[in-house]
């Protein structure tokens, strides 16, 4: 009889404690103590029916969607005989939505429930008469007409459009005055997240209630080291300016529409070499050379060339960077740019002819990154006749591919892997003039973060008297990094005719 009395009291205790449910009913994965303020402020809002509209926030991978399906299958043990609905809104349903319905599931697997809940129509997870249903917020998906009685949820809401989360899934929740729980992690100013997150600072200034629990990726490391030691070498890796550092494990928004380089990131590429004509005698040890390319269009003739070039200030060029690629720890190497060329209006057949003997007679570079976008397709084809495949490696420019070259790049100048050199008084005079250039495009470079979850930004130099040239010769230094730099037996390259 007190074993019956204390199951009952912990029963009561669990009903009205979704710490304690955590506790005893998922004892394996109870819920962390930076969880539990919000799992209790969401609780006590739907059991009150507060109506409340709150924010968890947390650095990723540390738990937002353990918290998520503790707090379904919470309230559905709790209102299964009651009945309620809650509706969970995903940037897609397959597969983040699915994944998160078994996850609720797995978490309803204990003895309290064990068997008792079932999936109905691949995407509603029912125990008794209580029901979750998870659903896309994609702009394309029909997830109209559907209403959330107990919870509404927009998941990784960075990513769902702000139009269509107010269209179709907020009056979901209007006829019940339903808790709402935005979920996910920064991003930018203009996203969905960002707005309630502003909104929910302004209800706090109003009442003194929290309604945004924000938790960086310190709070977590304090509880699990392994954790902080994890982020911490992320950041090793990237550098503690990196985007992704910064939104997902920092949690600051980025600006939207802003300079890519700013100057604290500029300054750290200066490096302290000079700029060099050939191989250095006293290179690093085990250093070796690379070209990248970015490729412009060949020059008009006629009239219609006319106009272009009277249109253009400054005519896009074809611009190749001299890397010096450096052994690193870990094996990842270092790469200083020790030299630039740059041609305006060039037959891509001298072109060709050109880079050929630069690479055979003066630098005996092991890999060219060439821009094989459009025109540069034919170039890129050419040189890679004539040096072979593991030499020339083509890169295509995409929004997809140019927005992950860009992440890349930052990559490489936070960690301090990627340098320029430094010219001095009496060092070539066109060395000088293109590091000026560069620069300047570098300092003019913009971005701007497109919506979705694609974490895709547009970025670039949009000023005609600059062009980006340089910079995107620059930015394929990137691409370095993903190649083989092993050592490997030298084969020669088959002789050229051409002249530099």
């Amino acid at each position: 009889m007190h074993d019956e009395t204390l199951t009952a009291r912990a029963v009561r205790d669990m009903a009205c404690d979704i710490a304690a449910f955590s506790r005893v009913a998922i004892e394996s994965h109870a819920l962390r103590p930076y969880q539990i303020p919000v799992a209790r402020a969401v609780a006590d809002s739907v059991v009150n029916a507060r109506g409340m509209e709150l924010a968890a926030v947390f650095s990723r991978q540390s738990g937002k969607d353990e918290l998520l399906a503790q707090l379904c299958a919470w309230l559905l043990w709790t209102r299964q005989y009651a009945g309620g609905s809650i509706v969970v809104a995903l940037p897609a349903l397959r597969p983040q939505g699915i994944i998160s319905r078994d996850h609720v599931i797995a978490r309803l697997s204990g003895s309290l429930t064990a068997g008792k809940a079932r999936v109905r129509e691949g995407a509603i997870v029912q125990l008794g008469q209580a029901q979750a249903r998870f659903l896309s917020a994609a702009p394309t998906a029909s997830s109209r007409g559907n209403t959330a009685s107990l919870l509404l949820v927009a998941n990784e809401a960075q990513d769902i459009d702000v139009d269509t989360w107010d269209a179709v899934f907020a009056p979901m929740g209007a006829s019940t005055n339903v808790t709402t729980l935005f979920m996910g992690t920064v991003w930018t100013s203009t996203t969905l997240l960002a707005r309630q997150l502003r909104l929910l600072a302004d209800l706090e200034r109003r009442d003194g209630r929290q309604r945004r629990f924000i938790v960086p990726w310190r709070v977590v490391a304090a509880e699990l080291p392994a954790y902080g030691a994890y982020v911490r070498r992320q950041m090793d890796l990237l550098g503690e300016q990196h985007p992704f550092i910064r939104t997902e494990y920092e949690l600051q928004e980025l600006d939207g529409d802003g300079g890519l380089f700013p100057p604290e990131r500029r300054e750290p590429l200066r490096g302290p070499f000079r700029p060099l004509s050939r191989p250095a005698p006293n290179d690093p040890p085990g250093a070796q050379y690379a070209f990248t390319i970015d490729v412009a269009g060949e020059e008009e003739d006629g009239l219609e060339g006319s106009i272009v070039r009277r249109a253009r200030p400054r005519r896009d060029s074809t611009a190749l960077s001299v890397v010096r690629v450096v052994p690193g720890e870990r094996g990842q190497p270092s790469y200083d740019i020790v030299a630039r060329y740059e041609w305006t209006g060039t037959r891509h057949t001298t072109l060709h002819d050109r880079i050929a003997a630069l690479v055979t007679r003066v630098w005996h570079a092991r890999h060219i990154v060439i821009d094989a976008t459009g025109i540069g397709a034919g170039l890129a084809s050419f040189l890679t006749a004539t040096l072979g495949e593991r030499v020339v490696a083509p890169f295509i420019f995409s929004s997809v591919s140019k927005s992950s070259l860009a992440w890349d790049l930052l990559s490489l100048i936070d960690a301090g892997r990627l340098r320029v050199y430094t010219p001095a008084a009496g060092d070539d005079a066109e060395q000088i003039r293109l590091d000026a250039l560069f620069w300047k495009q570098l300092a003019a470079c913009r971005f701007t973060v497109l919506p979705g979850p694609g974490r895709l930004i547009r970025w670039g130099v949009e000023d005609d008297t600059l062009h980006d040239d340089l910079l995107m010769s620059t930015a394929l230094v990137a691409v370095l990094d993903r190649l083989d730099w092993r050592p490997r037996q030298a084969r020669g390259f088959p002789p050229i005719s051409a002249h530099i």
